[in-house]
């Protein structure tokens, strides 16, 4: 019935790891909703949120600089399609 063996041990002693690993950073998320006066539960809400927004990684910014090459290149490209429209007339 129960696997023996030096695999299965260390499969346990994994799985029991990581729950003891898991275990302080899942109370910390869950002590907030046992405080009994609003006040203080409403912040400590603030607190966590202030917290996972700081882990959380910034948005990346907004690169202006490959639209404003964009919009270049479409202004040259309608100079130089201008520029042979008036060479080549009749092509």
């Amino acid at each position: 019935m129960f696997i023996e063996g030096p695999t299965s041990l260390r499969f346990i002693l994994y799985v029991l790891a990581m729950l003891l690993a898991a275990a302080p950073a899942f109370a910390a998320m869950e002590q907030c909703r046992f405080i009994q006066a609003k006040p203080e539960r409403e912040a400590c809400y603030q607190r966590q949120e202030a917290e996972l927004a700081a882990k959380r990684k910034p948005e990346k910014p907004v690169d202006t600089t490959t639209l404003d090459s964009l919009k270049q290149m479409r202004q040259d490209d309608e100079a130089v399609y201008q520029s042979l429209h008036s060479i080549c007339r009749g092509c």
